[in-house]
């Protein structure tokens, strides 16, 4: 029996083990396996662990999209870390070839993904409050919010959660460096049913340029 034998059924199935890529190359063999993977029902959730992954076509941004998850574990994660004002101009560099990436995907699934239940983002340096506050308008479903390591994240991110993400139950605001405990306060008076976890986020060095810059590199460099 040939593969194109198969029923639709079937075919979603056996597609439902292939990676991205694999998917994206089995469906270039025949016309009848690239209808199957344009399926939205073949994409409820989708993982990527780069950001240059955003930018391929193996794979169908479409309202049955439920679970998305963009972790980015990488040495330059850690140049985006970098508060703004410490950075040199080759550390800008390195950010400026990827800063609009993740904005400009989330916007894309706030426009086709509207019933989005779950996000996670780690590592996500520049990923903005604008964004986030757009993705908890156009997602009214959304149910968990996770962030990680997301260092433009600010207390207008929590203001959006208690004004847009009403279906909202979980927010992890974990190592969100300009994130303040003054916002998480507040944050838990107006959504006190909230499943709130803020790791280390409010104890970390905000982005903001002190009057002193001297005092705060002193603290930061070691005995």
């Amino acid at each position: 029996m040939h593969i194109t034998q198969l029923n639709r059924e079937c075919l979603l199935h056996l597609f439902s083990f292939l990676d991205k890529d694999s998917r994206k190359n089995l469906a270039r063999t025949c016309p009848q396996l690239q209808d199957v993977f344009e399926d939205p029902a073949l994409w409820p959730l989708l993982h990527f662990r780069s950001l240059l992954e955003l930018k391929k076509d193996n794979f169908l941004l479409s309202p049955a999209l439920r679970s998305l998850s963009i972790c980015w574990y990488s040495s330059r994660v850690q140049v985006c870390s970098i508060e703004d004002w410490l950075k040199s101009a080759f550390q800008r560099s390195i950010c400026s070839r990827h800063e609009n990436l993740v904005n400009d995907f989330l916007l894309q699934v706030c426009d086709r993904c509207p019933n989005l239940a779950s996000v996670t983002l780690s590592g996500c340096g520049h990923v903005t409050d604008d964004c986030l506050a757009c993705l908890l308008r156009c997602c009214p479903r959304l149910r968990a919010l996770r962030l990680e390591n997301c260092a433009r994240v600010t207390n207008r991110t929590l203001a959006a959660v208690a004004a847009h993400g009403r279906a909202l139950q979980t927010l992890h605001v974990d190592f969100c460096r300009n994130v303040s405990a003054a916002g998480l306060h507040r944050l838990r008076a107006a959504c006190p049913r909230l499943g709130l976890r803020a790791e280390h986020s409010a104890a970390m060095i905000p982005d903001q340029l002190p009057s002193a810059p001297g005092t705060v590199l002193r603290k930061l460099l070691p005995r």
